[in-house]
């Protein structure tokens, strides 16, 4: 298993209790039902042989130790070794999710009548691999997540041992439209092919984005994140990070 020897070492804590004996491979499973089911934790089926308290205080903890991160950077591993990423060309976009309990990384939807959601961010391949993922408030221009993204792009190992993390180009629509985020991308060698208002069609540049416009739909698809419910932003950017592991990992199946 893939993801077994990165998870951290489960400490006992002082008053026992027994938890230390659950398998992490049932908890990791347990939170992959969540994640796909949309279902409340507290109504986690008994079946995988796992407590709600057990699930959710793992399910913190892990995230806490990052490990959503590295797990999605070793599937990309994996990809990359087969010289699965292409990296021509990144595409960034970003989509809107109600947030029905509000808490941090939320704020008022400009598309949704200035109800509390949060906004979900995707750099993806040429293809709609999703190389980096992240959340912010529904108020947050799509513009200002570009950079956090960009910087973000791991160094994936590639099929002939050497990591990579630079892009030759960048697309985006019309809400990345801004010179110095241009300016920026060209300081590091990257082409940016992003739309202008009211000068370019989104039939040219659109060939490319609409592979980022498929992976948020599978994103989204998965229904944990169709609707978010946690109040934590980072247990919500969890199960982002999570839904982004299982698409690669669909990918990395179809080439082994």
């Amino acid at each position: 298993m893939l993801v077994e020897p990165l998870i951290p070492r489960f400490r006992s804590r002082p008053q026992g209790g027994g938890t230390a004996a659950v398998d992490d491979r049932a908890v990791f499973t347990a939170i992959v039902y969540v994640l796909t089911s949309g279902c409340a934790w507290r109504d986690l089926p008994p079946s995988f042989g796992v407590t709600v308290p057990t699930a959710h205080r793992r399910f913190t903890q892990w995230t806490r130790a990052g490990l959503w991160r590295r797990i999605h950077v070793a599937v990309l591993d994996q990809l990359g070794a087969r010289d699965q990423v292409d990296w021509s060309r990144v595409i960034v976009d970003a989509a809107h999710v109600r947030a029905k309990k509000g808490g941090s990384l939320t704020g008022p939807s400009a598309v949704d009548r200035g109800k509390t959601g949060s906004k979900i961010h995707v750099l993806t391949d040429r293809a709609g691999l999703p190389l980096v993922t992240g959340v912010s408030g529904a108020h947050t221009h799509d513009s200002q997540g570009l950079k956090p993204l960009v910087m973000g792009i791991p160094a994936i190992l590639g099929p002939h041992g050497r990591r990579r993390r630079r892009p030759r180009k960048l697309h985006g629509d019309k809400a990345y439209d801004a010179g110095h985020l241009r300016a920026w991308l060209r300081a590091r060698g990257i082409t940016p092919r992003i739309a202008r208002t009211g000068r370019d069609t989104g039939t040219r540049l659109g060939r490319h984005r609409w592979a980022v416009e498929r992976t948020l739909s599978w994103l989204t698809g998965y229904r944990r994140l169709n609707r978010r419910y946690e109040r934590h932003g980072t247990l919500f950017a969890a199960f982002l990070s999570l839904a982004a592991t299982l698409t690669c990992w669909k990918r990395l199946t179809k080439t082994t």
